[in-house]
C-alpha cells in the first residue's frame, strides 16, 4: 500500500520551531519530487516548498524563504520541513505530496496533478 504519513505537528509559541516529517511506505521516495503544502481554515491550499529527488534542489514560496527549510533523507525514506520563527499566520494543516514531476514549480501544481498525498499534520501557533 502506497502511503505518505506526516508527523511533527503540534502547538508552538510564536517565534518557535517545529520539524515536520513525511515518511513513505509502500514505495521509495528517492525517485520522487516531494512537496509540502498547507491549508488554513477558510483559505486556499498553498504550496510551501519542494525538493528534487536527487541532488536536493529546492523551491520555496517566496514569503517563507529563510524561515522554512526542506530536506530529505532517502535512507530513511523521509522528507523534512524545518520551520523556524513561526508566526501567527503559519497555522494550518500541512500536507506532503509526492510525484515524479519536476521539483521546480511543483508547489504550483493543482492537487489532482500530484499522485500521492499524506493525511496532514496540524500546526498551531499560539502563546
Amino acid at each position: 500500500q502506497v502511503q505518505l504519513v506526516e508527523s511533527g505537528g503540534g502547538l508552538v509559541q510564536p517565534g518557535g520551531s517545529l520539524r515536520l516529517s513525511c515518511t513513505a511506505s509502500g514505495f521509495t521516495l528517492d525517485s520522487y519530487t516531494v512537496g509540502w503544502f498547507r491549508q488554513a481554515p477558510g483559505k486556499e491550499r498553498e504550496g510551501v516548498a519542494s525538493i528534487s529527488n536527487d541532488d536536493g534542489d529546492s523551491y520555496y514560496l517566496d514569503s517563507l524563504k529563510g524561515r522554512f527549510t526542506i530536506s530529505r533523507d532517502n535512507a530513511k525514506n523521509t522528507v523534512y520541513l524545518q520551520m523556524n520563527s513561526l508566526k501567527p499566520e503559519d497555522p494550518a494543516v500541512y500536507y506532503c505530496a509526492a510525484d515524479l514531476k519536476p521539483w521546480y514549480h511543483f508547489i504550483l501544481l493543482n492537487r489532482d496533478d500530484i499522485a500521492s498525498w499524506g493525511q496532514g499534520t496540524e500546526v498551531t501557533v499560539s502563546s
